[in-house]
Protein backbone atom coordinates (compact mmCIF):
# COMPACT_ATOMS: atom_id res chain seq x y z
CA UNK A 1 0.00 0.00 0.00
CA UNK A 2 2.91 2.14 0.52
CA UNK A 3 2.52 4.48 -3.11
CA UNK A 4 -1.04 5.00 -2.19
CA UNK A 5 -0.33 5.95 1.35
CA UNK A 6 2.33 8.38 0.49
CA UNK A 7 0.10 9.56 -2.24
CA UNK A 8 -2.72 10.48 -0.01
CA UNK A 9 -0.02 11.83 3.03
CA UNK A 10 1.01 14.78 0.09
CA UNK A 11 -2.82 15.73 -0.16
CA UNK A 12 -3.57 19.09 1.30
CA UNK A 13 -6.46 19.03 3.75
CA UNK A 14 -9.87 19.08 2.26
CA UNK A 15 -12.81 19.56 4.81
CA UNK A 16 -10.83 21.83 7.64
CA UNK A 17 -8.08 19.49 8.76
CA UNK A 18 -9.19 16.27 7.09
CA UNK A 19 -8.10 14.99 4.34
CA UNK A 20 -11.34 12.76 2.77
CA UNK A 21 -10.54 10.36 0.75
CA UNK A 22 -13.63 8.59 -0.96
CA UNK A 23 -13.57 4.83 -1.84
CA UNK A 24 -16.01 4.06 -4.01
CA UNK A 25 -17.25 1.31 -6.41
CA UNK A 26 -20.52 -1.17 -7.19
CA UNK A 27 -22.18 -2.97 -4.16
CA UNK A 28 -19.93 -5.96 -3.98
CA UNK A 29 -17.20 -4.99 -5.42
CA UNK A 30 -14.52 -4.57 -2.11
CA UNK A 31 -14.70 -1.37 -1.02
CA UNK A 32 -14.99 -2.33 3.04
CA UNK A 33 -12.16 -4.71 2.70
CA UNK A 34 -10.05 -2.47 0.14
CA UNK A 35 -10.46 0.39 2.64
CA UNK A 36 -9.87 -1.51 5.73
CA UNK A 37 -6.83 -2.31 4.49
CA UNK A 38 -5.51 0.80 3.37
CA UNK A 39 -6.63 2.28 6.67
CA UNK A 40 -4.58 -0.27 8.36
CA UNK A 41 -1.56 0.94 5.99
CA UNK A 42 -2.18 4.66 6.94
CA UNK A 43 -1.95 4.06 10.02
CA UNK A 44 -5.35 3.19 11.39
CA UNK A 45 -7.19 6.15 9.52
CA UNK A 46 -10.73 6.46 10.82
CA UNK A 47 -12.99 4.76 7.91
CA UNK A 48 -17.08 6.05 7.36
CA UNK A 49 -19.04 3.52 5.90
CA UNK A 50 -21.85 4.79 4.16
CA UNK A 51 -23.44 1.97 4.91
CA UNK A 52 -24.00 3.51 8.01
CA UNK A 53 -25.24 6.76 6.30
CA UNK A 54 -27.77 5.46 4.24
CA UNK A 55 -31.02 3.70 5.07
CA UNK A 56 -34.51 1.82 3.62
CA UNK A 57 -36.09 4.42 2.86
CA UNK A 58 -33.07 6.42 1.68
CA UNK A 59 -30.52 4.39 -0.14
CA UNK A 60 -29.23 7.67 -2.20
CA UNK A 61 -30.92 10.34 -0.74
CA UNK A 62 -28.42 11.19 2.47
CA UNK A 63 -26.63 13.58 1.06
CA UNK A 64 -27.85 16.12 3.55
CA UNK A 65 -27.61 13.95 7.24
CA UNK A 66 -23.93 13.44 6.17
CA UNK A 67 -23.63 16.95 5.52
CA UNK A 68 -25.08 17.58 9.14
CA UNK A 69 -23.22 15.12 10.78
CA UNK A 70 -19.75 14.72 9.20
CA UNK A 71 -18.84 17.41 6.44
CA UNK A 72 -19.72 20.53 8.56
CA UNK A 73 -18.45 19.19 11.93
CA UNK A 74 -14.71 18.83 10.30
CA UNK A 75 -14.86 21.80 8.23
CA UNK A 76 -15.17 23.39 11.71
CA UNK A 77 -12.53 20.97 13.12
CA UNK A 78 -14.84 19.66 15.29
CA UNK A 79 -15.57 15.66 16.33
CA UNK A 80 -18.46 14.22 14.24
CA UNK A 81 -21.07 12.32 15.83
CA UNK A 82 -22.92 10.21 13.12
CA UNK A 83 -25.41 7.76 13.66
CA UNK A 84 -25.65 4.00 12.12
CA UNK A 85 -28.43 2.72 11.00
CA UNK A 86 -28.92 -0.51 11.90
CA UNK A 87 -30.33 -2.61 8.56
CA UNK A 88 -31.88 -5.28 10.28
CA UNK A 89 -33.82 -3.05 13.22
CA UNK A 90 -34.35 -0.05 10.34
CA UNK A 91 -33.32 2.41 12.63
CA UNK A 92 -31.09 4.63 13.64
CA UNK A 93 -28.74 4.05 16.52
CA UNK A 94 -26.58 5.54 19.21
CA UNK A 95 -24.39 8.43 17.36
CA UNK A 96 -20.60 7.61 17.68
CA UNK A 97 -17.61 9.76 17.67
CA UNK A 98 -15.86 10.71 14.23
CA UNK A 99 -12.41 12.44 15.01
CA UNK A 100 -11.40 14.97 12.74
CA UNK A 101 -8.03 12.59 11.79
CA UNK A 102 -5.49 13.52 9.27
CA UNK A 103 -7.01 11.17 6.69
CA UNK A 104 -10.38 9.61 6.91
CA UNK A 105 -11.65 7.37 4.51
CA UNK A 106 -15.69 7.67 3.17
CA UNK A 107 -16.22 4.10 1.57
CA UNK A 108 -19.36 3.18 -0.16
CA UNK A 109 -21.63 3.65 -3.09
CA UNK A 110 -21.82 7.17 -3.99
CA UNK A 111 -18.64 8.32 -2.43
CA UNK A 112 -17.69 9.75 -5.17
CA UNK A 113 -20.86 11.58 -6.08
CA UNK A 114 -21.36 15.42 -7.39
CA UNK A 115 -21.85 17.14 -3.54
CA UNK A 116 -19.06 15.25 -1.86
CA UNK A 117 -16.62 16.06 -4.37
CA UNK A 118 -15.91 18.99 -3.44
CA UNK A 119 -14.76 18.44 0.23
CA UNK A 120 -12.50 15.13 -1.03
CA UNK A 121 -9.15 15.33 -0.90
CA UNK A 122 -8.66 12.27 -3.50
CA UNK A 123 -11.22 9.53 -4.91
CA UNK A 124 -10.69 6.03 -5.55
CA UNK A 125 -12.59 3.74 -7.55
CA UNK A 126 -13.28 -0.33 -7.32
CA UNK A 127 -12.82 -1.09 -10.53
CA UNK A 128 -14.90 -4.18 -10.77
CA UNK A 129 -17.81 -4.57 -13.80
CA UNK A 130 -20.96 -3.86 -12.01
CA UNK A 131 -22.36 -7.29 -13.22
CA UNK A 132 -19.86 -9.32 -11.32
CA UNK A 133 -19.64 -7.00 -8.34
CA UNK A 134 -23.64 -7.55 -8.14
CA UNK A 135 -23.34 -11.33 -8.12
CA UNK A 136 -20.92 -11.15 -4.91
CA UNK A 137 -22.85 -8.98 -3.06
CA UNK A 138 -26.25 -11.02 -3.73
CA UNK A 139 -24.10 -14.83 -3.07
CA UNK A 140 -22.74 -12.76 0.00
CA UNK A 141 -26.37 -11.81 1.59
CA UNK A 142 -27.86 -14.71 0.79
CA UNK A 143 -31.51 -15.75 -0.69
CA UNK A 144 -33.26 -13.62 2.41
CA UNK A 145 -31.87 -10.17 0.71
CA UNK A 146 -33.03 -10.99 -2.60
CA UNK A 147 -36.18 -8.78 -2.60
CA UNK A 148 -33.56 -5.96 -1.30
CA UNK A 149 -31.09 -6.64 -4.28
CA UNK A 150 -33.54 -6.60 -6.68
CA UNK A 151 -34.67 -2.75 -5.58
CA UNK A 152 -31.17 -2.21 -5.02
CA UNK A 153 -29.85 -2.89 -7.99
CA UNK A 154 -32.32 -0.55 -9.61
CA UNK A 155 -31.40 2.35 -7.73
CA UNK A 156 -27.34 1.67 -8.20
CA UNK A 157 -28.13 2.17 -11.49
CA UNK A 158 -30.51 5.48 -11.33
CA UNK A 159 -27.76 6.92 -9.09
CA UNK A 160 -24.36 6.17 -11.52
CA UNK A 161 -26.39 7.23 -14.68
CA UNK A 162 -27.41 10.45 -13.25
CA UNK A 163 -24.56 11.12 -10.88
CA UNK A 164 -21.23 9.09 -12.33
CA UNK A 165 -18.08 8.90 -9.83
CA UNK A 166 -15.56 6.61 -12.11
CA UNK A 167 -14.69 9.55 -14.74
CA UNK A 168 -13.57 11.72 -11.66
CA UNK A 169 -11.26 9.15 -9.51
CA UNK A 170 -8.19 9.92 -9.17
CA UNK A 171 -7.05 6.33 -9.44
CA UNK A 172 -8.61 2.83 -10.51
CA UNK A 173 -8.06 0.00 -8.18
CA UNK A 174 -8.53 -3.80 -9.59
CA UNK A 175 -8.37 -7.02 -7.47
CA UNK A 176 -5.25 -9.53 -8.49
CA UNK A 177 -5.15 -12.77 -6.46
CA UNK A 178 -2.18 -11.19 -4.12
CA UNK A 179 -3.36 -7.45 -3.87
CA UNK A 180 -4.57 -4.81 -6.50
CA UNK A 181 -3.20 -2.82 -9.50
CA UNK A 182 -3.73 0.55 -9.25
CA UNK A 183 -4.11 2.88 -12.21
CA UNK A 184 -3.97 6.38 -12.80
CA UNK A 185 -7.34 8.27 -13.27
CA UNK A 186 -8.99 11.29 -14.47
CA UNK A 187 -5.97 13.71 -13.26
CA UNK A 188 -2.23 10.85 -12.74
CA UNK A 189 0.22 9.97 -15.34
CA UNK A 190 -1.64 7.70 -17.63
CA UNK A 191 1.62 5.79 -17.16
CA UNK A 192 0.92 5.24 -13.56
CA UNK A 193 0.81 1.19 -12.35
CA UNK A 194 1.35 0.24 -9.24
CA UNK A 195 0.88 -3.26 -7.67
CA UNK A 196 0.32 -3.41 -3.89
CA UNK A 197 0.03 -6.53 -2.17
CA UNK A 198 -1.29 -8.05 1.51
CA UNK A 199 0.67 -9.73 4.06
CA UNK A 200 -2.36 -11.47 4.89
CA UNK A 201 -3.14 -13.85 1.72
CA UNK A 202 -5.94 -13.27 -1.41
CA UNK A 203 -8.26 -10.16 -0.52
CA UNK A 204 -11.91 -11.62 0.40
CA UNK A 205 -14.01 -11.53 -2.99
CA UNK A 206 -16.19 -8.79 -1.53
Amino acid sequence: MDPLVSWIRQLPPSCGPVRLVGVDGHAGSGKSTFAGRLAEALGGAPVLHLDDVASHDELFDWTDRLFAEVIEPFGLGATAHPAPYDWRERRFGTPRTLPPAPVVLIEGVGAGRRALRPFLAGLLWLDVPRETAWARGRARDGEEQRAFWDGWVRAEENHFDEDPSKPYADFLVRQLGTGYEVLAGRSGDPGTRWIVTHREGPPAMW
